[in-house]
Protein backbone atom coordinates (compact mmCIF):
# COMPACT_ATOMS: atom_id res chain seq x y z
CA UNK A 1 0.00 0.00 0.00
CA UNK A 2 1.17 2.95 -0.72
CA UNK A 3 1.56 6.32 1.38
CA UNK A 4 -0.85 8.11 0.77
CA UNK A 5 -1.45 12.66 1.91
CA UNK A 6 -4.21 13.47 4.43
CA UNK A 7 -6.18 16.51 2.84
CA UNK A 8 -7.05 19.18 4.87
CA UNK A 9 -4.96 17.41 7.82
CA UNK A 10 -4.06 19.71 10.91
CA UNK A 11 -0.54 19.06 10.37
CA UNK A 12 0.29 19.01 6.45
CA UNK A 13 2.65 15.82 7.09
CA UNK A 14 -0.16 13.87 8.12
CA UNK A 15 0.03 10.83 6.12
CA UNK A 16 -1.85 7.41 5.77
CA UNK A 17 0.63 4.34 5.20
CA UNK A 18 0.92 0.72 5.86
CA UNK A 19 1.77 -0.02 9.67
CA UNK A 20 5.36 -0.80 10.35
CA UNK A 21 7.11 -2.66 13.25
CA UNK A 22 7.90 0.44 15.08
CA UNK A 23 4.35 1.19 15.06
CA UNK A 24 3.65 -1.63 17.71
CA UNK A 25 3.54 0.08 21.14
CA UNK A 26 1.50 3.22 19.61
CA UNK A 27 -0.93 1.08 18.00
CA UNK A 28 -1.11 -1.14 21.15
CA UNK A 29 -1.88 2.13 23.63
CA UNK A 30 -4.41 3.08 21.10
CA UNK A 31 -6.48 -0.12 20.60
CA UNK A 32 -5.73 -0.57 24.27
CA UNK A 33 -7.13 2.97 25.20
CA UNK A 34 -10.23 2.51 23.02
CA UNK A 35 -11.40 -1.27 24.77
CA UNK A 36 -10.37 0.34 28.42
CA UNK A 37 -13.55 2.41 26.98
CA UNK A 38 -15.05 -0.91 26.12
CA UNK A 39 -15.16 0.18 22.29
CA UNK A 40 -13.46 -2.57 21.01
CA UNK A 41 -11.18 -5.88 22.11
CA UNK A 42 -7.95 -4.86 23.35
CA UNK A 43 -5.04 -6.41 21.38
CA UNK A 44 -1.57 -7.76 22.78
CA UNK A 45 1.47 -6.26 21.62
CA UNK A 46 2.22 -10.13 20.41
CA UNK A 47 -1.45 -9.79 18.40
CA UNK A 48 -0.27 -6.54 16.78
CA UNK A 49 3.30 -7.80 15.85
CA UNK A 50 1.81 -11.37 14.34
CA UNK A 51 -1.23 -8.91 12.52
CA UNK A 52 1.08 -6.23 11.33
CA UNK A 53 1.02 -6.32 7.55
CA UNK A 54 -3.02 -6.18 8.06
CA UNK A 55 -2.96 -2.45 9.64
CA UNK A 56 -2.64 0.78 8.02
CA UNK A 57 -2.02 3.57 10.29
CA UNK A 58 -2.30 7.80 10.09
CA UNK A 59 0.80 9.20 11.44
CA UNK A 60 0.50 12.16 13.22
CA UNK A 61 3.86 14.08 11.19
CA UNK A 62 5.63 13.69 15.17
CA UNK A 63 6.30 9.80 15.32
CA UNK A 64 2.89 9.23 16.67
CA UNK A 65 -0.06 7.29 15.34
CA UNK A 66 -3.80 9.47 14.94
CA UNK A 67 -5.41 6.47 13.67
CA UNK A 68 -5.52 2.53 12.78
CA UNK A 69 -7.42 0.11 10.85
CA UNK A 70 -6.58 -3.48 10.03
CA UNK A 71 -8.01 -5.89 7.22
CA UNK A 72 -8.22 -9.53 8.34
CA UNK A 73 -8.77 -11.70 5.27
CA UNK A 74 -11.37 -13.73 6.33
CA UNK A 75 -12.12 -16.13 3.51
CA UNK A 76 -11.26 -15.70 -0.24
CA UNK A 77 -14.57 -13.46 -0.50
CA UNK A 78 -14.44 -11.20 2.27
CA UNK A 79 -12.57 -9.74 5.26
CA UNK A 80 -12.79 -7.88 8.11
CA UNK A 81 -12.53 -4.20 8.99
CA UNK A 82 -10.88 -4.67 12.72
CA UNK A 83 -9.35 -2.46 15.37
CA UNK A 84 -10.16 0.94 13.54
CA UNK A 85 -9.56 3.88 15.73
CA UNK A 86 -8.75 7.57 15.57
CA UNK A 87 -6.70 8.98 18.64
CA UNK A 88 -9.02 11.63 20.51
CA UNK A 89 -6.85 14.78 18.80
CA UNK A 90 -7.54 13.66 15.54
CA UNK A 91 -11.47 12.95 16.34
CA UNK A 92 -13.14 15.47 13.29
CA UNK A 93 -11.12 15.32 10.85
CA UNK A 94 -12.66 12.88 8.64
CA UNK A 95 -9.78 10.34 9.67
CA UNK A 96 -11.77 7.26 10.18
CA UNK A 97 -13.22 7.74 6.83
CA UNK A 98 -9.51 7.69 5.21
CA UNK A 99 -9.13 4.71 6.82
CA UNK A 100 -11.87 2.84 6.10
CA UNK A 101 -11.52 3.98 2.35
CA UNK A 102 -7.92 3.30 2.69
CA UNK A 103 -9.18 -0.40 3.73
CA UNK A 104 -11.77 -0.79 0.98
CA UNK A 105 -8.75 -0.28 -1.72
CA UNK A 106 -7.05 -3.11 -0.01
CA UNK A 107 -9.63 -5.06 0.20
CA UNK A 108 -10.03 -4.54 -3.81
CA UNK A 109 -6.84 -5.02 -4.84
CA UNK A 110 -6.42 -7.96 -2.84
CA UNK A 111 -9.65 -9.14 -4.68
CA UNK A 112 -11.74 -9.31 -2.20
CA UNK A 113 -15.54 -8.78 -2.89
CA UNK A 114 -16.87 -7.82 1.04
CA UNK A 115 -14.92 -6.33 4.01
CA UNK A 116 -17.43 -6.77 6.69
CA UNK A 117 -17.15 -5.14 10.60
CA UNK A 118 -18.73 -5.35 13.99
CA UNK A 119 -19.30 -2.37 15.13
CA UNK A 120 -21.30 0.22 18.05
CA UNK A 121 -20.85 2.72 15.06
CA UNK A 122 -23.65 2.39 13.36
CA UNK A 123 -24.33 5.96 11.98
CA UNK A 124 -20.64 6.12 10.66
CA UNK A 125 -20.59 3.01 8.39
CA UNK A 126 -23.70 3.00 7.53
CA UNK A 127 -22.88 7.00 5.67
CA UNK A 128 -19.89 5.12 4.62
CA UNK A 129 -21.99 2.45 2.46
CA UNK A 130 -21.78 -0.28 5.07
CA UNK A 131 -25.23 -1.83 5.74
CA UNK A 132 -26.11 -3.90 8.54
CA UNK A 133 -25.95 -8.10 7.77
CA UNK A 134 -26.93 -10.94 10.06
CA UNK A 135 -24.23 -12.14 11.80
CA UNK A 136 -25.41 -15.43 10.68
CA UNK A 137 -23.91 -14.46 7.32
CA UNK A 138 -20.41 -14.47 8.60
CA UNK A 139 -19.56 -18.03 10.02
CA UNK A 140 -16.14 -18.06 9.11
CA UNK A 141 -15.81 -15.10 11.53
CA UNK A 142 -18.05 -16.32 14.69
CA UNK A 143 -17.14 -19.99 14.69
CA UNK A 144 -13.50 -18.90 14.13
CA UNK A 145 -12.72 -16.10 16.37
CA UNK A 146 -15.92 -15.01 18.10
CA UNK A 147 -16.79 -18.04 19.69
CA UNK A 148 -13.78 -17.36 21.66
CA UNK A 149 -14.55 -13.96 23.06
CA UNK A 150 -15.83 -13.68 26.25
CA UNK A 151 -18.82 -11.64 24.93
CA UNK A 152 -19.69 -14.26 22.80
CA UNK A 153 -23.04 -14.90 23.92
CA UNK A 154 -24.31 -11.33 25.12
CA UNK A 155 -22.62 -9.88 22.20
CA UNK A 156 -23.82 -6.35 21.56
CA UNK A 157 -21.96 -5.08 18.40
CA UNK A 158 -23.74 -4.79 15.40
CA UNK A 159 -22.74 -6.38 11.88
CA UNK A 160 -22.11 -4.77 8.70
CA UNK A 161 -21.06 -5.07 5.45
CA UNK A 162 -20.16 -3.15 2.18
CA UNK A 163 -19.25 -4.47 -1.30
CA UNK A 164 -15.26 -3.59 -2.01
CA UNK A 165 -15.64 -2.82 -5.54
Amino acid sequence: MDTIPVPSSPQATTVVRPASLGDVPGLCALINDFARRQFMLSRTAGELYETIRDFVVIDDGHGGIAGCAAVHIVSAQIAELKSLAVADAGQGHGYGRLLVEASLREASILGLSRLFCLTYQVEFFTRLGFVRVDRARLPEKVWGECVRCNKFLNCDEVAMWRSCD
